[in-house]
């Protein structure tokens, strides 16, 4: 009985600490506030979070010098502020584990700044694979 409850706890320990892996359409909803600003379509959005994070809110990626957080990638050199890097502008004045949640509002609202900043071309796979042909990053269910 005491390896039941053992591994019950392990199991709900487990989830509860796995990362927020989105849908397309779930993405879709959650940055509607982001459709066409600066010129940017929702599918847009939807197709370079993709590519950028694959849709999970916890995504870290390090870098050389750098680490980029959640579902959009932001990097804790400019964007945001983390213990590894205490000399970071920290434009969007935000700690940079608050991307890592599954509320996208910050992460939104930071977004909007460095797009507003330095153009959608921050998101490199934005150029490469999300500027045309943007169907497919539609929600069907919405």
């Amino acid at each position: 009985m005491m390896s039941f409850v053992s591994l019950l706890l392990v199991g709900i320990l487990f989830h509860a600490t796995q990362a927020e892996q989105l849908t397309k359409c779930e993405v879709f909803q959650k940055l509607k506030d982001l459709k066409d600003y600066g010129g940017v379509s929702l599918p847009e959005w939807v197709c370079t979070a993709f590519h950028t994070s694959g849709y999970d809110t916890q995504a870290i990626v390090q870098n050389n010098d750098s680490t980029e957080y959640g579902l959009f990638q932001i990097n804790n050199k400019i964007w945001c502020k983390d213990d590894q890097n205490s000399h970071s502008r920290n434009i969007c004045n935000i700690s940079c584990d608050k991307f890592l949640d599954d509320d996208l509002t910050d992460d939104i609202v930071c977004a909007k700044k460095i797009l507003d900043k330095v153009g959608i071309n921050y998101w490199l796979a934005h150029k490469a694979l999300c500027s045309e042909k943007l169907d497919q990053w539609l929600c069907e269910k919405l």
